[in-house]
Order: structure tokens, then sequence, then C-alpha cells
């Protein structure tokens, strides 16, 4: 082990000791087009944004379970500015929260939650549902995928609008590999992003999709944007589908 490479592991030790895992920025993101990814949501609490989300039915938005924090959380749909001055801007209050049952931190894993909103939305031409990846079987190693949100940038500025970066999955051994001097992996997670790329989540983007051929297929948990070498862990959906399913159909 060179000397860099320890000083750099040391670094991001301490960093994830003090900082957390909470969030993700996008990194060398783009602005998304106004007429894509409409299922985008800003999950907000005190009507700052925390988290991203995505809507997966007209009345729920599914996010990180490690996204809840005490306060009144609210929902944006609707638009790519999310500032309070952003055209058609609509906020909805969260009715109920349903975090998975098994989920304890993010280490852990389970990081997913399902948000009951106050009303059934009207899908339109500013709002639509994503469709989740209900197969469960590993990504294709050169799978187009992207994950967008409202974190801080390269330049560690938040954004208002909404940004969006193309990112490669990573094979789960390689994976393992490059994340066990900091932390074993939790079960069912898939691994996109870093490894020696530009591109990628950072801090306030986790929660949003990681999307692959126009399916929602993870959800962003974990991050080490300020290590370019460990790639971005979310939690994979096909493993959930079968609670997913059974939320919504209880509507409550």
């Amino acid at each position: 082990m060179t000397t860099a490479y320890s000083l750099l592991l040391s670094v991001a030790l301490t960093s994830l000791t003090l900082t957390g895992t909470f969030g993700a920025d996008i990194i060398n993101g783009k602005k998304v087009k106004k007429s894509s990814m409409l299922y985008m949501a800003s999950v907000q609490i005190d009507e700052k944004h925390r988290c991203g989300g995505f809507l997966i039915d007209p009345s729920y938005v599914l996010t990180a379970a490690h996204c809840d924090k005490s306060g009144s959380m609210t929902v944006v749909l609707g638009t790519h500015n999310i500032s309070a001055q952003g055209p058609n801007l609509r906020r909805y209050t969260v009715q109920h929260k349903h975090k998975h049952p098994n989920f304890k931190n993010v280490k852990t894993g389970n990081d997913i939650m399902l948000l009951k909103l106050s009303k059934k939305l009207k899908t339109s031409k500013g709002v639509k549902t994503i469709k989740i990846l209900s197969e469960d079987k590993p990504l294709k190693p050169k799978s187009k995928c992207q994950v967008a949100g409202w974190g801080k940038t390269e330049q560690h500025n938040a954004v208002n609008d909404l940004l969006v970066t193309d990112v490669l999955p990573i094979n789960f051994t390689t994976c393992q590999t490059l994340w066990k001097k900091l932390q074993k992996l939790p079960d069912n997670v898939l691994c996109a992003g870093g490894t020696k790329t530009k591109s990628g989540a950072c801090q306030g983007d986790s929660g949003g999709p990681l999307v692959c051929s126009g399916k929602a297929v993870g959800i962003v948990s974990l991050d080490r944007c300020d290590s370019p070498n460990i790639p971005n862990i979310y939690t994979q959906i096909s493993k959930y589908t079968v609670w997913i399913k059974k939320v919504i159909k209880g509507g409550a």
C-alpha cells in the first residue's frame, strides 16, 4: 500500500466518521431537459431540500429511508427548479411514511421508504410516474444508466436546477473490494459510478433513482463523492418489489 493511498484512505475514513453517508451530489452533471425525468421529486423538511425521490404511483414517492428527519416533510413535484420562485412548483404534504421494517441505518441496508402523498396526483405533461424494474437480476456491465438530483456539484454548491449525469454499473465483487477498507456493504445493493470517473452522486441526492433503460433500478444510498475511486451504492429496488406492492395495495 503506497503512502499516498494510505493517506487517501485515512482521509476517507475520517470523512465517513465525521459526516456520515447521508446524501449525494451530482458530480459533473448537466441540466435536465424540461420534457424529461418528470418523475423526479424533491423530498423536503420544513420546505428545505433534504433528498431526492421519484414518483412510482399517483399517490406514492419512493426514496431512501435515511432521508427521514424530524420536521414537516413535503414533496415538490412538477418542476426541475426547486427555488421558491421556480415555475410550476407543486408541493404536497406527506400523509404517511413507510420505512422498510428492517431498516436500522444506512450501513446495515434496507434503505428504502415509500411516502404516501396527501393527494392522489393526476399525471400530466409536467408530472409523470416511472416504472421500477421488477426482474431480480444483475445489471449488465455496460448498461446505460443515469442518476439525477439537486445535491451539491463538483464545486460543492447546492443547486436549484435538477442535474443529471451518466454512470456505469460496477461489478459487485469489484465494488466490495473497493469498499472493504471503509465498511462491509449491506445486502441487496447495486454499485455504479466512481472508480476513477468524474461522474456520480454526492450530498443532497440520496433517495434519487438510478435509471437504466428507462426504469428505476436503484435508490441512492451510500456515496464517497470525496473519494473518486469508490463507487456509489444504491438500494436494489427489485429486491423489494413485493414489499412495495403490498404497501401500495394497502393504501395507507
